[in-house]
């Protein structure tokens, strides 16, 4: 009830101003797309917003109707700085030094929240932020609420030209993926932070996307069912975004873990819906999202949590983009595991790696840039014996030997295996080019009927995992694949 009244005596103290996330040093979007701006007024009043700098616009006057104005922008050209003002007649308010090209939202749990002052290299990171005065962060406060609310209740980080002071505690993938994204594209980045930690995806969902997948509403405690979608993704509708990025999934592994093949493609579906309604059709449809594929926890862990979650957050094919999950990029990170981290295990400091990773995705999926590699080893036929399996990947691959990375579920009647099979690890027994053999001799006088990779917590030591791309920077993602009902590739057994 408190949020609603909040939210309610902004809209009717009448003053003229713009909403609580446009502000001095902002990006907008830039074109093709139109940049959304809205904020309150005194009822009944005449808006008008004009834009000046390097070229000049002026919206056309919009009535200020239940304490609310909205204005779409003719599209603007990457660059700046420009003023925004808004006019009604006896009173202004101006944003400066803003600035047009992408927008970027970050969301998820801890590992995104996990600032540049936690990372690797953390000095040297936080000593040449001030060389990118073109990628601008913002960054919305923890906060909840029981109903969608149409404003944030509070920010945490304004727009800013960065600093290292206002850097060191943002978001390093965050930071990170703008930073190399504006080194590619040259234009301006607008990194919107939106994540709290220990947060499973359901309090991230609206209420539409939990009943796609028949979720059992939860009404109390810190994972209440939307309970952050009121207060920290619906207000930012309105706002154009080029796209979405996504570190969540290990609060999943003990929480719906079983349900995450449909939420988590589900809350996509339904981020993308809205933010293109909310935006009055700018933000596209279809944006792209990407994601971090989670890393690891623990090391001789043979818990199935995180292995389920990486599956299911591919919707179970593995890979993405799939069919379930159009114009999604993922970068994989079980390869990156840190021992030593002071934050905990499940804190990996390596974020510049994940980030990259992800940049190589947005250049693939979001701008559309030919030949950029952004997808690990992905098999696409096994052929089996009964005296080994051979298994050839859509790409070369660089392959290290490994006794148990691989394992074998066998069968007498082609039964499908799960997690819960019993598994049997087995060599990597040659390799050349796109194949690797592995040995079908563990399953004696039974045939394979499924063959899995990397399916553990913590399947390898930092950058060491059995296969990856030719060039090794991208590792194979895991597997776990069933002669019966393979629908990505071609079994066959002799």
């Amino acid at each position: 009830m408190l949020n609603s009244i909040l939210s309610k005596s902004l809209v009717l103290n009448g003053k003229l101003r713009f909403a609580s996330y446009y502000g001095d040093h902002m990006v907008l979007q830039k074109s093709p797309e139109r940049a959304v701006l809205w904020g309150y007024g005194p009822e009944g009043a005449q808006v008008t917003v004009s834009l000046s700098g390097l070229f000049k616009q002026q919206a056309s006057p919009v009535t200020v109707a239940n304490g609310i104005w909205q204005v779409t922008l003719d599209p603007v050209a990457a660059g700046g700085p420009y003023n925004v003002t808004a006019k009604v007649q006896n009173d202004s308010a101006t944003l400066t030094d803003v600035l047009f090209g992408d927008i970027w939202m970050c969301g998820g749990q801890s590992n995104m929240w996990f600032n540049m002052t936690q990372i690797f290299n953390a000095t040297q990171e936080l000593s040449v932020v001030a060389k990118y005065p073109y990628v601008r962060p913002f960054m919305v406060a923890l906060k909840t609420s029981d109903i969608e609310l149409m404003d944030l209740i509070e920010v945490e980080i304004p727009w800013s030209v960065p600093t290292a002071s206002v850097v060191e505690e943002f978001s390093a993938v965050c930071w990170l993926f703008g930073r190399y994204m504006y080194e590619t594209l040259k234009y301006p980045i607008g990194l919107v932070e939106s994540c709290w930690g220990g947060t499973p995806v359901e309090v991230w969902s609206s209420s539409r996307a939990l009943k796609q997948c028949q979720e059992v509403p939860v009404v109390d405690g810190p994972k209440e069912n939307s309970i952050l979608w009121n207060s920290m993704i619906h207000p930012l509708l309105n706002m154009t975004i080029k796209g979405a990025l996504w570190y969540q999934g290990e609060a999943n592994a003990e929480y719906n873990q079983d349900k995450y093949n449909c939420s988590f493609p589900a809350m996509i579906d339904d981020w993308r819906m809205a933010f293109h309604q909310g935006s009055g059709g700018q933000t596209a449809p279809d944006f792209p999202f990407g994601f971090v594929q989670l890393s690891t926890y623990i090391k001789s862990s043979k818990d199935d949590g995180f292995p389920n979650i990486r599956w299911h957050q591919t919707a179970d094919f593995g890979f993405v983009p799939n069919l379930r999950m159009k114009k999604t990029f993922m970068a994989v990170a079980l390869d990156l595991p840190d021992a030593t981290s002071p934050y905990g295990t499940i804190h990996p400091r390596d974020k510049q790696d994940v980030a990259y990773r992800l940049t190589l995705g947005a250049r693939a999926v979001a701008y559309e840039e030919e030949n950029v590699p952004f997808l690990g080893p992905f098999p696409k036929e096994i052929a089996s014996t009964q005296e080994y399996v051979n298994i050839t990947y859509d790409q070369a691959v660089s392959v290290t030997s490994s006794k148990d990375v691989f394992e074998v579920c066998c069968s007498d009647i082609w039964a499908p295996c799960g997690p819960k099979s019993l598994w049997l690890q087995t060599p990597i027994v040659e390799w050349d080019l796109t194949t690797i053999q592995v040995s079908a001799a563990v399953c004696q006088s039974s045939e394979v009927a499924a063959v899995r990779y990397a399916w553990r917590d913590w399947p390898c030591e930092f950058k060491a995992c059995p296969i990856y791309s030719a060039s090794r920077i991208l590792p194979a993602p895991p597997f776990i694949i069933n002669h019966s009902s393979w629908k990505g590739g071609v079994w066959k057994s002799y």
